[in-house]
């Protein structure tokens, strides 16, 4: 995880990649130029990073060619071309062969997302994390979703530290204290299954990371996780409730 879509001032630096089918797409990596303020609070964020023993901002590193997908697994609209399909505003009812595709699709994400998890580690890097997903995917005979979606380059997103989502694998080594999301999405049968979750890394990260990742000690009653804010959003979960309601119980 580098690179990112999301900044701010920032300028558009394009490389060219081949699809996953043997098409060739092209995609935007974001890279941001501090100027003015913001480059000194950027150099003052850093010096007190420093201080306190935290490993510098993630900058972007090597984005490595797009994997190959095996000819023969089925394929999402966007997978050669690159291009999303239109937004479609008309509700979606399952029947049960579909539901049964989509309960299937969703335990393939969430293997998948085990096996990434068990790798995380001191010394790997974020594209190591993707080779493995990418491997696994296919040789259960589904799609990486991210694979080519709007150009993504990667079989799966890795966002690192205060990358806030969609982080795209590369050459950046995890380090002890880090945390990390990985967001695991897989094509099966013509249904998405998508998951994701937080991983720390190594055995020094900061009790206020710890905090924001795991569920809190008992005898710590004045924060709240992140993952306790997921498990209440789930209990809200049934036929009839606004997708708002989810949104507020977080």
């Amino acid at each position: 995880m580098g690179s990112a879509f999301l900044g701010s001032r920032n300028e558009f630096k394009s490389d060219h990649q081949e699809g996953p089918t043997g098409s060739r797409g092209f995609f935007e990596i974001l890279s941001g130029k501090g100027k003015g303020f913001e480059e000194l609070l950027a150099l003052r964020q850093e010096k007190q990073r420093s201080k306190d023993g935290m490993r510098a901002r993630i900058t972007k590193g090597k984005v490595t060619k797009m994997l190959k997908v095996p000819e023969g697994i089925p394929l999402p609209p966007y997978a050669i071309s690159g291009v999303n399909p239109p937004m479609n505003d008309t509700y979606a009812t399952h029947d049960a062969e579909g539901i049964e595709k989509m309960r299937a699709s969703s335990k393939l994400a969430k293997e998948v997302l085990e096996m990434a998890g068990n790798m995380v580690k001191p010394g790997i890097t974020t594209n190591d994390i993707d080779l493995a997903v990418h491997k696994m995917t296919i040789e259960a005979g589904a799609y990486p979703s991210p694979l080519n979606y709007g150009k993504f380059p990667k079989s799966v997103c890795t966002s690192l530290n205060e990358v806030i989502c969609h982080g795209i694998p590369d050459t950046t080594v995890l380090q002890d204290g880090d945390i990390i999301n990985i967001d695991v999405t897989v094509y099966l049968n013509g249904y998405h299954g998508d998951t994701s979750r937080m991983f720390l890394v190594g055995k020094n990260v900061s009790k206020d990371a710890r905090h924001l990742v795991t569920v809190r000690p008992a005898t710590d009653v004045t924060t709240e996780s992140t993952e306790e804010a997921l498990e209440r959003a789930i209990a809200v979960c049934k036929p009839g409730v606004r997708f708002n309601q989810i949104g507020k119980a977080i």
